[in-house]
Order: structure tokens, then sequence, then C-alpha cells
């Protein structure tokens, strides 16, 4: 076999395993953080405790590593379709035979390990998505594309949705970002923005307040116009917009007082009014602020967080699991892992348009993206910035189907790139 044939002389990219590897080894000492116990004194490697299962589930995504650098490159271009369809099975399956965990029928349950679905349809959503425009002439400005495009995200959005995911469902947004930069036209992403603008601002403000500005606003923009540019359909069509503004801010409270669930609504409460009933539905968000806040600038040492031994933050391995950076590591410690978390994310873009095949690029963009709307919002609803909606922080937060299924993402975009640095040293 020649070298260029065999995975593991294929070149694959060094700084992005560094990163990769330094997120996994500080995820693992923060989750032996989280359940230490001064009492207990448990052992990193005690397989009772969290952080000696987070090392089991290490050590099966070292396999899975394996098994995908080992495989040819074209077989995920050849079987993204069907692995794309094998998700779809499986969450129709979970919506019947899974287990109800925290109000959300997503997982399958296996004695004491459980594996939700969800986490590994976004890694098949991003190659069908790769598969689907791979190919000559896509155009993402033509109506059916779009629609097409739009049915691939869709599909699972619906059935993780009909499993009380909403969480995992928000990160399927994400495609945007990768369907911008192959053309997606400009006004589709500016309209969602628009629209998630003015349901915050309906959120806060008054809506006689809103309706204002959007009146200021038209009237700034027909002032600024030039005059060739005023004709009747022009005003028209811009008043029209206006109208459907004004329609959106009349429509936010029916949207969450009649169509959001109680816990939902609740969580919008809390990111509104951080200080609405701070022993009820805000306890987790205030005692998030307060475990990082304590942590001031240097942190108060490894395993010295007062917050984390006493379990004062609900869920603090898992999607809390940034509290215990805060609170350990300080402001200093915090920005070693957000920089960490900006370093990976800026090399697998600058792999990415590096790609020679549209399909490599593509999926590149989809884990840039993924990875980026994980850690803004994980990171985010910590501090009180994003609704808690339980998603956890790539490569740190405790569980097998999240490791799994970052670990997955990445690499199969790694195998990918390692072709063509081969390709190049040939």
């Amino acid at each position: 076999m020649s070298r260029t044939n065999d995975p593991f002389a294929q070149h694959i990219d060094w700084l992005t395993l560094v990163l990769y590897l330094g997120c996994v080894t500080m995820g693992w000492l923060n989750v032996y953080a989280a359940v230490y116990s001064p009492e207990d004194h448990t052992s990193l490697f005690d397989m009772t405790t969290n952080a000696g299962k987070q090392m089991m589930w290490i050590g099966t995504t070292v396999l899975l590593i394996i098994c995908i650098l080992v495989i040819n490159h074209k077989f995920f271009d050849s079987f993204a379709y069907v692995f794309y369809a094998f998700m779809i099975l499986m969450l129709l399956l979970v919506l019947v035979a899974g287990s109800n965990i925290n109000g959300s029928r997503s997982w399958f349950k296996f004695g004491a390990f459980s594996i939700q679905p969800a986490e590994f349809a976004k890694v098949a959503t991003a190659l069908a998505l790769a598969k689907y425009l791979d190919v000559p002439g896509m155009n993402l400005g033509r109506t059916k594309e779009l629609l097409r495009i739009g049915g691939i995200i869709v599909l699972p959005c619906i059935l993780i949705l009909a499993s009380n995911e909403t969480g995992s469902t928000l990160v399927f947004a994400s495609f945007v970002i990768m369907l911008y930069r192959e053309g997606l036209p400009g006004w589709i992403p500016a309209l969602g923005i628009s629209v998630a603008a003015l349901f915050v601002l309906a959120l806060v403000f008054p809506k006689l307040y809103i309706f204002a500005g959007i009146v200021v606003l038209y009237g700034i923009i027909v002032l600024l116009m030039p005059r060739y540019n005023r004709t009747t359909r022009n005003l028209l069509s811009m008043a029209m917009i206006g109208a459907g503004m004004m329609a959106l801010v009349t429509g936010v409270d029916f949207f969450v007082n009649n169509v959001l669930q109680k816990h939902q609504r609740n969580r919008i409460k809390v990111l509104v009014d951080p200080t609405i009933d701070p022993l009820g539905v805000g306890w987790n968000v205030t005692q998030a602020k307060i475990a990082i806040g304590s942590g001031r600038l240097q942190g108060k040492g490894f395993l010295e967080g007062t917050q984390t031994k006493f379990d004062f933050v609900p869920e603090q391995s898992t999607d809390f699991i940034f509290c215990t950076i805060g609170e350990e590591h300080g402001f200093i410690g915090s920005m070693i892992v957000i920089a960490l978390f900006i370093g990976l994310l800026s090399r697998i873009v600058i792999l990415a348009e590096k790609q020679r095949s549209k399909f490599a690029r593509v999926y590149g963009y989809c884990v840039a993206g993924i990875i980026f709307f994980h850690v803004m919002v994980n990171i985010g609803m910590t501090i009180g910035l994003m609704p808690v909606i339980g998603i956890p922080l790539p490569f740190f937060s405790y569980g097998g189907s999240s490791l799994w299924s970052f670990s997955i993402l990445l690499f199969i975009f790694l195998r990918l790139d390692s072709r063509r640095t081969a390709l190049m040293r040939r």
C-alpha cells in the first residue's frame, strides 16, 4: 500500500488535534472538580463517579477516532444520505422506545449508560447537507434549492422537538453560517436576526415604544433615500415591512403565553429579569453567576470551589460546567478556555477554506457552526446572557453522547482534510 493510501500517514492536522486534546483533558479535570467531595476523597479514576465514567467515555472515544481515521475518506461522502436516514429512524424510534430523563423522551438507556440520538443527528445532517450542496451548479438563490435544504434541516428538528428537546433543536440554526458562506442571500440571515431582535425587544420594552421606533426608523430611511427611489411601490413595500414588524411585536405575548411550555416561559422570564424568583426558576442562573463571580481574577484553586463542593449549582458537571471553571480558575482560567475554543474554531475555518472538494469545505463550516453555537449559548446561559436551554459545552461537559458526537463531528473533518494534505505532499 502506498504511503498516501495509508490513513495514518495522511497528515492529520496536529494543531487541531492538540487543541482537541487540551479541551478534553481540561473538561475531564473540571468534571472531577464538579463532583469532588472533600469528605469522600474520591479518586479521579473512581468508576462510580462522573469523572470515572467520563474517563471510560474518553477511552471509547479514542477507539471511535481510530475507526474514523482508518476509513477511506470517500466513505463519508458515499454514505452521507444513509447516515442521515439512519438517524431519522433513530429519532423516530426514541419517541416510542426511549427513556424519559429530565422530562425529555430522547434517550436510549442501556443499564447505567444512556445515548441521545439528537446529538448524533447533527453530524448526520451536516454530512447530508455537504452531500447535497456538492453538486455542480448549486445555487442557493433558487427557491427550489432553499426548500430542499430547509427540508433536510427541519425534518430532524421536528422529531427532536417532539421528544421535548428544545435546546438541541435550536442548534440546527447554526447551519445558517455554512449556508451563508456557500451563497445564501444575505437578506435571509438578516431577516432571522431582525426577528430575534424584535422578539427580545418586545419582551423588554413597552410595545408603544417599539412602534414609535419603527415609525421613526421608517421616516429616517425615507428622508435619506434618493428622490428617484421614492416611488409609490418602494414606499408601500417599506410600509408593509413596518406593518409586519409591528404585527410580530404584537404577537410575541400570544406566542410566549400560549405556545411555549411553562418551563420555556420561565426561562425567558429569567433572561429578561434575572432577579425574578431567585429561589425558584431563577435559582440556576443566580447561583451560576455567584459561582463564576466568586472566582474573581485567579480563582479559588483546583478543588477549592465552595459553590461547587456544596452543590449550589444544579447540573454543574454537564450544562453548567463553565461555573466550575469560573469559580476555581477565575477570569484568567475562563479566558484560557475561551481562547482554546477560539483557536479551535479558527483552525477549523482555515482548514475548511483550504479544501479542494466542496463536500469537505461545506462539512468543515458545519462543524465550526455547531461548535460555535454550543460554546456561545452554553457560556452565555451561565452568565445570564442567553436563556437556559440545556446544551453541553463541547468536550467539557460530562456525557458520552456529547463527547462521542463532537469527537465524531470533528474527526470526520480531520479525516477529510488529511486526504487534502496527503495529495499536496505527493
